[in-house]
């Protein structure tokens, strides 16, 4: 793969507080990396420092090899981007004005301007739009508009700071699916900052994950969402089982961790009493009815007691107590069918390969 962006030792200084402070990183060429975490870790900040809307406090950015603001004039390097933003920020014109804006600040013009602004309002579905003043379109028509805009210049890289934030369910999940396709089609190089965990797995070839300014975990969806580097990364990705305990027995695979009274078999590698934290997915809980045939090729077989259920759409959080704290997450239909309810005696069945295992750490 061929790196498009580097950042190397960048740190962003604002009012005497460090919002940014990236070590390295790279990004490559056609791919769809997303920035996730909580608020104030530094995201936006981060997209405003590649993007050099905002001047780096300390550090360098390549962009294919060259230092932004040495050997690459700024300029002429932001000229090569594009940026969407949460708000469209549209001008007060026509859908076609609007979308034809970066062309003609970079030259083009005539038929040729026109043929490209039309691609990509048709790639956008707003076509029927094109004469329709932007002060009257809905939120999510405006953000078609902000990312016809975007696509007709052909950027090398695009920015796209929470762009779907504001938007309703239905809407959001229009525009993210022609997104989608738009960037399967083109491969243009895209960072995007958002809180939607789910809306990164789904457009990203890589997340990075951030915390406090620095980047905690940045690799391909299946390992961030499956083997997180620390408990901060595995929470908020989702794992909502987090259980310390010790290593009682090792062979060639696996461990024996001893967590309160309970032994659980995982993959993975240890020493006889190293502390260890283990990280369950509560989708990789299955629970069934304690009536001694479970049929299971699972190595960890626990039986608990239903402590809490929660409702969460189309499928529903529940707390077991086996010793230790569990979560599974059933749809509607096996909590009917399982007729589970607080108090239950359950069965709770684990492999050991979907339990991802680090040593703790000792601070």
């Amino acid at each position: 793969m061929t790196a498009i962006l580097e950042a190397r030792n960048l740190k962003v200084i604002r009012g005497g507080s460090l919002l940014v402070d990236v070590s390295g990183m790279t990004i490559f060429e056609g791919e769809t990396l997303s920035l996730i975490g909580p608020n104030g870790a530094g995201k936006t900040t981060l997209l405003q420092a590649l993007s050099y809307l905002m001047k780096p406090s300390a550090g360098e950015i390549l962009f294919r090899g060259q230092a932004v603001g040495a050997e690459q004039r700024i300029l002429e390097y932001r000229r090569r981007l594009a940026m969407v933003f949460q708000e469209p920020l549209l001008f007060d014109t026509t859908v076609f004005g609007n979308v034809v804006s970066g062309l003609k600040i970079r030259g083009i013009g005539g038929a040729e301007a026109r043929r490209m602004v039309e691609a990509q309002i048709e790639r956008f579905g707003i076509a029927h739009l094109s004469d329709r003043s932007a002060k009257t379109l809905s939120g999510g028509e405006a953000q078609r508009a902000s990312l016809a805009r975007a696509f007709a210049i052909s950027p090398e890289i695009l920015f796209l700071d929470e762009p779907f934030a504001a938007l309703d369910p239905p809407t959001r999940e229009a525009i993210v699916t022609d997104l989608e396709k738009v960037l399967a089609e083109t491969k243009i190089t895209t960072i995007m900052a958002t809180h939607d965990r789910n809306e990164a797995l789904r457009l990203s070839g890589r997340i990075a994950v951030m915390e406090g300014g620095r980047i905690a975990q940045i690799d391909r969806p299946a390992v961030i969402m499956n083997r997180p580097v620390d408990e901060f990364v595995a929470s908020f990705v989702g794992t909502e089982t987090i259980l310390e305990g010790e290593v009682r027995g090792v062979n060639e695979t696996a461990l024996m961790v001893r967590v309160n009274e309970s032994e659980i078999e995982v993959v993975g590698k240890g020493k006889p009493g190293e502390r260890v934290v283990l990280f369950i997915r509560p989708e990789n809980v299955t629970l069934s009815m304690p009536d001694g045939n479970v049929k299971t090729s699972a190595r960890n077989v626990f039986r608990g007691r239903v402590g809490r259920i929660v409702p969460l759409g189309l499928f529903h959080r529940v707390e077991i107590s086996c010793g230790f704290p569990l979560v599974a997450y059933v749809t509607t239909h096996a909590l009917e069918d399982l007729a589970l309810q607080e108090g239950t005696e359950v069965t709770a069945s684990v492999k050991a390969t979907a339990i991802h295992v680090i040593r703790k750490s000792i601070s």
